[in-house]
């Protein structure tokens, strides 16, 4: 049985799997939900993620949901193919768990802030919050200071590899610049990573796929 992926073409965590699945180069079944209609919130859609977000997967009767943990399992699961996204050396791991960490923490809460205000209030009818977006931007500023001096030492978040860690914040970094921040491109070494990691053709596809 195929892999089925439920998500919306326009959630951020949507793409963040899609990517992941052309990495690892696992064929899967894309099963949209109109967010615009509340397909999410609908009771049989709950059953399968009590939080009624997007997205979640079905492998061959298996349920995950959460972006990051369903992209830790499929990196796990199909590590002989495909990137290798999660490091099997011990100190390897422990600097990619770090990165993604630093994500989670000190840029997604941000980024997401300016995203929600910016680009998903719009798209459902609603007024940004202004100030948010501007509290959002200064801390985001202060946290890519932090990657700039990162990135000055190694390539990666993690290290001198590609890995989860960098991949996960393909999509909301990507829409950063389309709003009018570009906390990204006034950073040399930060500019310099993302340009690497948003060209990958895998970025490149889930972009294209979920159109």
């Amino acid at each position: 049985m195929v892999l089925k992926l439920y998500g919306s073409p326009i959630s951020d965590n949507t793409k963040r799997v899609v990517t992941v699945l052309i990495e690892l180069n696992v064929p899967f079944e894309f099963v949209p939900i109109d967010m615009r209609k509340r397909e999410q919130k609908a009771p049989q859609y709950l059953e399968k993620h009590p939080f009624g977000k997007v997205p979640y997967i079905d492998d061959d009767g298996f349920i995950l949901y959460e972006s990051r943990a369903i992209s830790r399992y499929l990196a796990t699961k199909y590590s002989g193919q495909g990137t290798q996204l999660i490091p099997k050396d011990l100190q390897a791991w422990a600097k990619f768990e770090q990165a993604a960490s630093v994500e989670v923490c000190n840029f997604e809460p941000y980024a997401y802030g300016v995203v929600m205000e910016k680009y998903y209030k719009p798209m459902l009818g609603e007024a940004p919050d202004e100030e948010r977006v501007k509290g959002s931007t200064e801390k985001l500023n202060a946290s890519l200071d932090a990657y700039d001096l990162i990135l000055s030492k190694q390539k990666f978040l993690g290290g001198d590899e590609f890995t989860l860690a960098d991949l996960f914040h393909l999509p909301l970094g990507s829409l950063l610049p389309l709003l009018g921040v570009n906390a990204i491109q006034e950073r040399p070494n930060v500019k310099r990573w993302f340009e690497a990691i948003s060209s990958r053709p895998s970025w490149q596809a889930a972009e294209k796929s979920t159109a």
